[in-house]
């Protein structure tokens, strides 16, 4: 049973989200490669380490937050780091103190879902990274368990089988739309990577 978050724990999650993403940056290269650059694997290993490097300093976790995600949208350039940036900088404005309980894990999350959500007009169903993330908090922030393991639990398996669905997705968003039908048939690379990252989470905590 895990009732607290420590900064301590959250920091581990950030780092074996980036060992994870590490070892499938060709993975997701090769996704994006598709329909895309071909360069998210290593837009998302470069964000995740500036993200890191930067939570070590950290000591509680609103100023964390905030930090990491200033940090990777000035280290970075990208709309992966803008919407990783986002995604921190809205759990910042949702949190404060050393430890989270159920319900501020909930909170943190659901803040830094707010935020990208005003960064992008992707919506699930377009074939973007927003297929895993917005399944992936909506089942966090309904998860009523008091245990925080089952709660980034049920978050990972929302985000996995979110960006299993895009494969048969066509993609509405971006230049990717442009590829239309050719789209189908492959995951989205920010979708798989995002899912990736949760999972990582879950992984951690148990």
């Amino acid at each position: 049973m895990k009732e607290k978050l420590t900064i301590d724990d959250f920091k581990s999650m950030l780092e074996c989200a980036l060992k994870n993403i590490k070892e499938r940056e060709e993975e997701f290269s090769q996704l994006d490669a598709v329909i895309g650059d071909g360069d998210h694997g290593q837009a998302i290993v470069t964000a995740m380490t500036a993200v890191v490097e930067t939570a070590h300093k950290g000591t509680e976790f609103k100023s964390m937050l905030n930090d990491m995600g200033f940090d990777v949208m000035l280290q970075v350039s990208g709309s992966t780091s803008t919407l990783l940036g986002a995604f921190f900088l809205g759990m910042s404005d949702a949190v404060s103190g050393t430890a989270l309980d159920a319900e501020g894990v909930r909170k943190m999350f659901a803040g830094g879902l707010a935020n990208v959500q005003m960064q992008t007009q992707a919506k699930p169903g377009d074939k973007t990274m927003m297929d895993a993330l917005v399944p992936a908090v909506n089942a966090i922030t309904g998860c009523a368990s008091s245990d925080i393991a089952d709660i980034l639990k049920a978050g990972s398996d929302a985000a996995l089988e979110g960006a299993a669905k895009t494969v048969d997705m066509k993609a509405n968003f971006g230049r990717a739309r442009n590829y239309g039908e050719r789209s189908i048939g492959f995951a989205d690379s920010g979708a798989t990577s995002w899912s990736c990252m949760f999972q990582s989470f879950s992984e951690t905590i148990k």
